[in-house]
């Protein structure tokens, strides 16, 4: 380290966790039809160091964007959790600026997969993983 100065790396992760929906995702027509508890994990990479040095709610990601997109793509039903965490990445990646890096995680409660299993997930993510931040300890 050169002087007393610290640097901050200019990428760094902003994370959604623990977004809870009641959707209607699933191959059986008991999922389509009651729905089931999902849990979405958001992280994205994107530069934060003019945020972190001005205080500036201009100078950062729209968290309340990335939540209005993950929900809108939950209420859309879909066989497979795979369908769903691709379409949210898509979205995300589309209808956002800045991030390098997306990462989503998309988990059913008790799936039936003829045994006791408390949660399926699926990570989807898009564009280059520059850090080695991930979500394997969001989850429940």
């Amino acid at each position: 380290m050169k002087g007393n100065t610290l640097k901050m790396n200019p990428l760094g992760a902003i994370e959604l966790t623990g977004m809870e929906f009641h959707a209607y995702h699933g191959c059986l027509e008991s999922e389509r039809t009651e729905g089931n508890t999902f849990i979405v994990d958001f992280l994205g990479h994107a530069a934060i160091k003019d945020a972190a040095q001005s205080d500036s709610l201009d100078k950062t990601q729209d968290y309340a964007k990335v939540y209005r997109i993950i929900q809108r793509e939950m209420e859309k039903p879909s066989n497979l959790l795979e369908a769903v965490a691709g379409r949210i990445v898509d979205a995300i990646a589309r209808e956002t600026e800045d991030f390098v890096f997306i990462q989503v995680r998309v988990a059913k409660k008790n799936p039936p997969v003829g045994g006791a299993c408390g949660w399926s997930r699926v990570t989807a993510s898009w564009g280059d993983d520059l850090s080695a931040g991930d979500l394997s300890s969001a989850m429940p």
